[in-house]
């Protein structure tokens, strides 16, 4: 038994000793990569920071390189960039009150345009304009009247 746990001991410690030794360039790489992928780039707007070439961009790629090489995890770092940049840095930002016109904006800005065909459709497929009195009366006779020409039959000169 006391042999087992020494085992275990020695495997635990071979474990977090290779967990704590600094990643290979190529893993640090495609970490960087990786992340950049998920962050949007604060000069370009509507790029990652993979695909920015701005000088912001290349910045906060080396910052994210420098913080992963120092052992901080991927959301360490998107934390770390969210809370000195805003919410607007992450693509994905979190789902808070702040944040809940970036989630449903778009669904309600749907909704209200369809709101807005249907009611017009409903209107426009009404039965017309309403008529007064006198107008609902003339043309009751004008109705009569073309009613009353066409059952008597052609007209003799």
């Amino acid at each position: 038994m006391r042999r087992l746990r020494a085992a275990l001991a020695l495997w635990l410690c071979c474990l977090s000793m290779q967990a704590a030794a600094a990643p290979t360039e190529a893993e640090l790489d495609a970490r960087v990569h990786a992340l950049s992928n998920e962050l949007r780039c604060l000069v370009c707007q509507n790029q990652t920071l993979a695909d920015s070439n701005a000088d912001l961009a290349v910045d906060l790629r080396r910052q994210i390189r420098e913080q992963l090489r120092g052992g901080a995890s991927d959301q360490a770092v998107k934390d770390y960039l969210a809370q000195r940049y805003g919410d607007f840095v992450l693509y994905r930002p979190p789902l808070r009150p702040v944040t809940w016109l970036l989630w449903f904006g778009p669904l309600l800005l749907v909704a209200g345009v369809a709101w807005a065909i249907v009611r017009t459709r409903a209107r426009h497929r009404g039965t017309g304009p309403a008529l007064d009195g006198g107008a609902r009366s003339d043309l009751e006779r004008l109705l009569n009247d073309t009613a009353n020409a066409t059952d008597t039959g052609p007209r003799q000169p």
